[in-house]
């Protein structure tokens, strides 16, 4: 790799001087900090996702499926960007243990570091640095240091900037090679390599000869002229195996000597020496064993792998991540985010077989126009393969709007693409759908796309039959939620109400929280708010049975604590397994006076005006359904006018390792915090700053009062 520029570009980068100059402290910054491989992220402005602008260390062929990494999939560059933190990761058995499906598509021992580019108004993208390592470390703080100081550079080389950088379509390729070379060196080297008895090969980082000593093309068999500037197991067929390519790419990424023996026809072993650093590979070639070594592939020819290994390691990419799609909207989004970049594509259509017509249920990259004229197409349809590929079970590929045009005249003019890979989905026979990638320039399919795209089907139909099911669960699930939650709260003078509902971030979105306003007079009301255990069918339904026993005692014209004790005994009776908590409220807005009764819930807070608020202290019962003798004090307290009184479940402020007494006491400031009048707008404000990023793993259930003084 002499004469290699450290910010050589790749494929179609951009050229202005602003990535030039990034590239250029990218492979400082890996020089500098000792790491194998490093990575330059910018966020995109049109969507949460990381596009990969700059990479050091590997060839950006390797890097194909992170060249575009969405914030909202869990992993070490997402993480610290939405915390704005440095996030390390020691070994791994860490990596697999905290980011399962990073791990699956990286199998090499590796600490990772990300780092936030945060700047004074936004965070610009991620530093990712990678050592290879086969033991854990942990950074020392000097490290650390030095980390964050090269995330600080290139950060302020983008706040400089007179203008954002362009993203690429392709990253940019650099080197941290830091080695000066003169003719005479080089020519030295070559001769002492031509005296050795052992041929001599030189890789680039990309896998292409560079150099090779004579008695290395002997052994080769074949001339030298033939074999500089391609890859080994592309210009020697008995190399054709991706076992053979794995070895490169492991010693290139992990920067590991690797060993190999390989039969060149008819009876030659030869074993392979790699030697990998940051500027290439040195290779060994020596004669082997005369009889096939044990470890070695079978003779031969080569093993039928239907793709190299790295269209291999894009599927397993792909694989893993399409376990995490829940519903069909999570399998689109997933599949625009890692299928269309890592297969090149451009536009994505994700159709759903149903009464003999196919239903879009997902796309990218079309006008409206376009998916309009599709959807619903009937199955026998000859404007588009999709009905035959999906009735014959064989994938069609098309690499150009001709050979489109022959079958299906009209298909090019409708979508305005250039070529289409028309991928049936069935599961044992049935067929669930079709999924179509396409490109807007002409793309001809390799053999071993066509086979990486035909094994992609069967993973996007299992994950599309999965999702449909979750979906149609959900559906029922949210009707369910939604009749046994109030629809409307009353309208009372006197008072102003707001409530909300939030199901849990995981599995069916049921579960047993609810809230309740009960009118029981001109100036008298009940409010109550609680929780049963559990995220399923049988909380929603025991909830249900929970409120209607409450709404019965509570209009009955029963105190508090009667209707608690009472609701309590009809549980045990009931000899549920799940447990309940409750929290009620009677309010009298003559008196401006509430009268307070809890089975073991969250206190409520009570601000009094912006700036003051305080938690209530309710002397609690037992959780409902645990005594049938359990009694439940009342507590009386004011409700001045303009005050407002916040009920809620434990899904608002548990948080795992932190005292939920200190996380009530979080919410309380908060609640202090702000002089929001509306009262939707202040359980928005409530909900956001005490899970920012969206995402809870319990139920929460909000419900605010506020005494108005009679001007309502």
């Amino acid at each position: 790799m002499s004469g290699t520029d450290p910010a050589r570009d790749a494929g179609d980068p951009p050229s202005d001087a602003l990535s030039a100059t990034l590239g250029a402290a990218l492979a400082g910054t890996v020089r500098s900090t000792g790491a194998t491989i490093g990575g330059l992220f910018l966020t995109e402005e049109a969507q949460p996702v990381l596009r990969l602008v700059a990479v050091c260390g590997v060839p950006s062929e390797f890097t194909v499926p992170w060249q575009q990494v969405p914030l909202r999939t869990p992993g070490p560059l997402a993480d610290a960007v939405r915390e704005e933190r440095l996030v390390w990761i020691g070994s791994q058995p860490e990596l697999a243990r905290r980011y399962p499906r990073v791990a699956a598509s990286l199998p090499h021992p590796f600490a990772v570091a990300a780092l936030p580019l945060t700047g004074a108004h936004r965070c610009w993208g991620a530093l990712v640095l990678l050592w290879a390592t086969e033991t854990a470390r942990q950074p020392s703080s000097r490290e650390r240091g030095h980390m964050t100081s090269h995330a600080r550079r290139l950060t302020r080389l983008l706040e400089d900037a007179p203008r954002p950088p362009e993203l690429p379509s392709q990253p940019r390729l650099v080197t941290a090679a830091g080695r000066r070379r003169t003719v005479h060196a080089e020519l030295a080297a070559a001769d002492y390599a031509e005296r050795l008895p052992e041929g001599s090969v030189a890789l680039d980082l990309e896998g292409r000869i560079t150099y090779l000593s004579s008695s290395a093309a002997r052994l080769l068999g074949r001339d030298a002229e033939l074999l500089l500037g391609a890859r080994p197991w592309q210009a020697l067929p008995w190399l054709d195996d991706p076992v053979y390519e794995d070895h490169y790419r492991t010693a290139v990424i992990a920067r590991a000597p690797r060993t190999f023996t390989a039969l060149r026809p008819p009876d030659h072993w030869l074993t392979f020496e790699m030697y990998p650093d940051d500027s290439g590979i040195s290779v060994r070639v020596r004669p082997g064993a005369e009889k096939r070594p044990a470890a070695a592939p079978p003779a031969g020819g080569p093993a039928q792998v239907a793709a190299p290994t790295g269209r291999l390691y894009q599927l397993v990419h792909v694989a893993t991540t399409l376990t995490e799609a829940v519903g069909v909207d999570d399998l689109v989004g997933l599949l625009a985010d890692h299928v269309l970049p890592a297969f090149g594509a451009q536009g994505l259509v994700l159709s759903a077989a149903d009464a003999g017509r196919l239903k879009i249920i997902g796309c990218r990259g079309y006008p409206a126009d376009a998916i309009d004229r599709l959807d619903g197409l009937p199955l026998e349809t000859d404007l588009t393969p999709a009905g035959q590929v999906l009735a014959t079970g064989v994938p069609a590929f098309y690499s150009d709007p001709g050979e489109m045009a022959r079958r299906h005249p009209r298909a090019p003019h409708i979508s305005g693409k250039r070529a289409w890979a028309f991928l049936p989905l069935g599961i044992t026979g049935r067929p669930v759908g079709c999924c179509v990638l396409s490109y807007e320039r002409p793309h001809a399919f390799g053999s071993d796309e066509r086979a990486v795209l035909t094994s992609l089907a069967v993973l996007i139909a299992q994950a599309l039959d999965r999702a449909r099911l979750y979906d149609s669960k959900q559906r029922l699930a949210q009707e369910l939620q939604r009749n046994l939650l109030p629809r409307t709260l009353p309208a009372l003078p006197g008072l102003d109400v707001a409530a909300r509902y939030l199901p849990a971030g995981h599995g069916l979105q049921i579960g047993g929280d609810f809230y309740d306003l009960l009118r029981l007079g001109d100036t008298t009301a009940a409010a109550v708010i609680g929780d049963v255990e559990g995220h399923n069918i049988a909380a929603a339904a025991l909830m249900g049975q929970v409120r209607t026993a409450i709404h019965s005692h509570a209009t009955a014209g029963a105190s508090p604590d009667r209707v608690l004790a009472c609701t309590n005994r009809l549980l045990t009776d009931l000899e549920s397994d799940l447990l309940v908590s409750c929290l009620y409220v009677h309010l009298d807005l003559a008196r401006n006076e509430v009268a307070l009764a809890s089975a073991g819930h969250m206190p409520p807070l009570l601000r009094q005006e912006p700036g003051l608020t305080r938690a209530l202290r309710v002397d609690p019962g037992p959780l409902l359904g645990v005594d049938p003798r359990a009694r439940y004090p009342v507590t009386t307290a004011a409700l001045p006018p303009e005050a407002v009184l916040a009920l809620y479940t434990d899904g608002l402020v548990e948080v795992r390792g932190v005292d939920t007494a200190e996380t009530v006491d979080g919410l309380a400031r908060r609640l202090a915090g702000t002089d929001e009048q509306d009262l939707e707008k202040l359980i928005d404000v409530l909900i956001e700053r005490t899970r920012p990023t969206g995402r809870h793993t319990d139920d929460i259930a909000v419900l605010l009062l506020r005494a108005n003084g009679g001007r309502g």
